[in-house]
């Protein structure tokens, strides 16, 4: 459970490069996600080119963390790969969220960046990524090594805790 607890969203990074077997690992994160039908509609689009960063800093707006980050993955659904529909959108968000609890484990900073369901936001990054179009882009993650430490924040509170009904 310490990964969980110390995952925390980093939005300052050192002027490092992660490593290749760091994605590897990252991404092998991913995949181990459990999905709806087992149907792992799951793809990922790793970005490490400054400039590619850098715009995708501009089209989103809740991405300018990316001027810093190393590295980006972008979080994608095939919706041909569905045998549940919609259920695509908790099978990524399974995949993202072991990438980030996985990043904790290699000393690696991460922060969760929405793209679905702001269409706009989603189909900006989708495009830029020449992805097809029967693909949708759940989540950007920004990856990188952390400039800042953040601490472990409980936010279990007896008011949202119900037993047995409301």
């Amino acid at each position: 459970m310490e990964e969980i607890f110390k995952r925390r969203s980093i939005r300052k990074y050192q002027d490092k490069k992660v490593e290749p077997e760091k994605i590897e690992k990252l991404l092998e994160a991913g995949v181990a996600a459990p999905s709806a039908g087992n149907e792992q509609p799951w793809h990922f689009v790793v970005i490490k080119d400054r400039e590619r960063l850098n715009h995708l800093a501009e089209i989103h707006p809740y991405a300018k963390m990316l001027k810093e980050a190393p590295l980006a993955i972008a979080v994608c659904a095939d919706l041909n790969k569905q045998k549940y529909e919609g259920f695509w959108v908790q099978d990524c968000s399974a995949a993202t969220e072991n990438i980030l609890l996985e990043a904790v484990t290699l000393d690696l900073g991460t922060v969760w960046i929405g793209c679905h369901p702001a269409e706009d936001r989603e189909k900006a990054v989708s495009d830029y990524l020449e992805m097809p179009n029967h693909f949708k882009t759940l989540s950007l993650i920004a990856v990188g090594y952390p400039a800042e430490e953040k601490g472990k924040v409980d936010r279990l509170s007896d008011d949202i805790v119900h037993y047995e009904k409301w």
